[in-house]
């Protein structure tokens, strides 16, 4: 299998993943402080949300490089 086709079907799963869940979340550390042994950190949770067109366009794109004709 060539690495355009595993390109293409990683595309095409993110954006099967896209639909489903419509969003996903991450936690980033913001601010952090040590003094001395005490270590304090601040981590907020951030959520990002997947567009419906975006996750279609992403199946799509999958899907046309999956069928490109391999040049030789």
């Amino acid at each position: 299998m060539s690495g355009l086709k595993i390109v293409a079907i990683i595309l095409i799963v993110a954006g099967i993943a896209g639909l489903i869940y419509g969003k996903f979340t991450y936690t980033k550390a913001t601010h952090e402080v040590n003094l001395g042994p005490i270590d304090l950190a601040v981590k907020e949770k951030k959520t990002v949300n997947v567009p419906m067109w975006a996750g279609i366009a992403v199946i799509i794109a999958g899907g046309l490089l999956f069928f490109v004709p391999k040049k030789s």
